[in-house]
């Protein structure tokens, strides 16, 4: 349906992707709309495409489909829109001059005879052709939206494809479509060079292969590649393209060129970079060195005195390896701590805190995921933070910083000692953007596992900088008493040293050690598969307090074949959620959603809207759901086709059934996509 009115006043609104929530007068009547708004303020008048929805907390709301912008309608609402501030120069008072000067004219004398605004006092002939401008040019501009829509691109990245492309953003694009490969990430390419070929663009087209290069570079990110071979990159584009392998190498050098790839040799491979990957990782190197090199300002006295004094306090007998530790961080501005499970990187980290937070220092505690801050406030007792809250990350677009990472200088953190805790997870852009943040004589503890998977985001950051040897690194190796009563933490370490798995009756365990891991060996995938259902449905109860919804997950190390997590999601939905009362379900990319069922976000959405109730009644409003964050279904409205999912972190937010492809379901999720797992 469509509703046409005026923006009276706008409750919220996401500055990075206009999603605004909003009061809309209808006929002297208001009610609250909800959707992307870009470049619309109080005083636009527009026709609204969408429907009704009722809001469990604030009642009824229009959802926004799309709009259009419309002249406003009465006088009043013409003045109201010359009065909100949309024109510069003009304000409350010149409004109504204006207005009641020129009446129904006053649109056609802004559009086509400018110069009589001068015959009003205070405007000056000057003025009037500035205000006429910014009339005409504010008028203007939304027509991006409209015309993005045709290609597929929705209201939510028009304001972006605009404020890279400025008012010429149309004519820019039907003179290039390629252009919106480097303004808007995640769009179709196929989609993209249909346009372009309908507009005439031959198949060996210099544009179209340079764009279908970086098309290239940009899918192989998404995997986590930070740069690929210039062999396989060739291939790709042939094959992408239809074209010949001189027409390729040719793009390469034009982009090479234009300073938009960078070429690299290593160990008789040649490997190619967009220019801004290799540029953080460059950058990075600087940072980190500069960092390392400063002066050592935060260093403690006597800091063997200092470890005896922790230790007689808190009854703890550290290790020659953890006071290894200890000294090395108070000897250096960066310093690295890896090891496995069990081997004491807590210990050390509530060491350091309790020694620099006795001599007045601020230590600041933060990691890559919610699940790992979580943790690491748990196991210290002090509050620890996300490194994208830390870096408010969610307020900038990512697009930006992945593209133009260099230009942001970020605000300098608040701490003496910074400990970043599950660093395998950091990906390049995080740990740039990260070390542009901090002050010069600050001290940065990166703490991890290097024998985990690499971050899911490109780069290989704790891995690469360990083998680098330039920055001081402690190996812990030992694992400590408590742990070794873990038989997951055992295994962990054997697996590691090429070991096999200790089994149930092995010689090696103790009476004390905990029967947490089981292995089970089975010929036929169907009989895993039935083990595997055995072991959520109710049998690990045996062994504890294991209910699936609540502290169980399974891990796979791949989605395909009968024991991948597609597979193994359906069975174990079919077995756990059944639809025995005839709910509302939704199907979606081969997978059918129930209320109940458990789900995960797999990629970031920066744009999305959610809901939270805190603590103290309060509801708390913001936007974006990342990569890894898991909740559970709790509504599928079929009439405004909307799922509601109740995040672990308890915001709730609503995907329209066109957005089904951000989430799928987590009853199995892969290995690689644990690590993205938040709470």
């Amino acid at each position: 349906m469509e509703i046409i009115g005026e923006i009276c006043n706008i409750i919220y609104r996401n500055e990075v992707n206009s999603y605004t929530i909003a009061e809309f007068e209808i006929e002297e009547e208001s009610t609250t709309v909800v959707g992307y708004l870009p470049f619309i303020n109080v005083g636009d008048t527009l026709k609204l495409f969408g429907r009704f929805v009722e809001h469990k907390e604030y009642g009824m709301q229009f959802k926004i489909d799309t709009f259009e912008k419309l002249m406003p309608q009465t006088l009043g609402a013409l003045e109201r829109y010359l009065a909100s501030g949309n024109i510069k120069g003009i304000g409350e008072a010149l409004a109504k001059r204006i207005v009641k000067k020129f009446g129904d004219e006053t649109i056609y004398v802004f559009q086509h005879e400018p110069k009589r605004l001068a015959e009003i006092k205070g405007i000056s002939a000057n003025k009037a052709e500035q205000i006429s401008e910014d009339f005409i040019q504010n008028w203007e501009v939304w027509q991006i939206v409209g015309f993005l829509e045709r290609f597929g691109i929705g209201a939510e990245n028009a304001k972006k494809v605009f404020d890279l492309l400025g008012n010429n953003a149309i004519e820019t694009i039907e003179a290039n479509p390629y252009i919106l490969i480097d303004v808007a990430r995640g769009v179709d390419f196929k989609q993209i060079d249909k346009m372009a070929l309908d507009l005439g663009i031959s198949n060996d087209n210099e544009k179209r292969v340079t764009s279908g290069i970086k098309y290239g570079l940009i899918r192989s990110t998404y995997n986590g590649h930070a740069c690929v071979l210039k062999a396989n990159l060739i291939e790709f584009v042939i094959n992408l393209l239809d074209v010949t392998s001189e027409n390729v190498e040719n793009g390469l050098i034009t982009l090479k060129m234009k300073d938009e790839i960078v070429l690299e040799e290593r160990d008789n491979e040649e490997y190619v970079y967009l220019d801004n990957f290799y540029h953080a990782e460059e950058e990075i190197a600087i940072l980190i060195h500069r960092l390392q090199n400063a002066k050592n300002v935060k260093k403690i006295a006597h800091i063997e005195s200092e470890l005896k004094k922790v230790e007689k306090s808190s009854s703890i007998e550290l290790s020659d390896k953890q006071k290894e530790a200890i000294k090395l961080v108070n000897e250096n501005n960066v310093t690295i701590i890896t090891g496995g499970p069990g081997t004491g990187k807590t210990t050390i980290i509530k060491t350091i805190i309790d020694i620099y937070e006795a001599k007045g220092k601020k230590v600041v505690l933060c990691a890559p995921t919610g699940r790992a801050a979580k943790r690491m406030t748990e196991t210290t007792g002090k509050e620890a933070s996300t490194l994208h809250r830390l870096l408010e990350i969610g307020k900038i677009d990512e697009d930006s910083l992945y593209k133009n990472s260099s230009n942001y200088e970020g605000a300098p953190i608040d701490g003496d000692l910074i400990i970043v805790d599950e660093m395998s997870m950091v990906d390049m852009f995080l740990m740039n953007y990260l070390l542009k943040c901090i002050y010069q004589g600050t001290k940065l503890i990166l703490v991890g596992d290097e024998d985990q998977l690499a971050s899911v985001g490109p780069g290989s950051v704790l891995k690469d900088l360990i083998h680098s040897e330039q920055i001081p690194t402690i190996h812990l190796d030992k694992i400590f008493r408590q742990a070794a009563k873990s038989k997951i933490i055992l295994n962990a370490h054997r697996v590691n040293q090429g070991e096999n798995f200790i089994n149930d009756k092995g010689d090696e365990l103790t009476e004390e050690t905990k029967q947490d891991f089981f292995f089970i060996k089975e010929s036929y995938q169907e009989k895993m598969l039935a083990q595997v259902i055995s072991l959520c449905t109710g049998r690990l109860q045996n062994y504890g307090d294991y209910d699936f919804f609540k502290n169980m997950q399974v891990l796979s190390p791949t989605k395909k074949g009968i024991l991948g997590t597609k597979e193994l999601n359906k069975a174990l939905q079919e077995k756990l959620n059944p639809n025995i009362n005839n709910l509302p379900e939704k199907s979606s990319m081969g997978a059918t959603y129930r209320i109940g069922d458990r789900v995960m976000q797999i990629k970031n959405n920066y744009d999305i809207y959610w809901e939270k109730e805190n603590t103290d009644g309060k509801i708390e409003m913001g936007s974006g759901v990342f990569n890894g964050e898991i909740g559970t279904i709790t509504q599928i409205n079929e009439i405004e086709k909307q799922i509601e999912i109740r995040f672990d972190d308890e915001k709730v937010a609503l995907y329209e059934f066109s957005d089904l492809d951000q989430i799928e379901h987590s009853y199995a999720i892969t290995i690689h996509k644990s690590q993205r797992k938040r709470i």
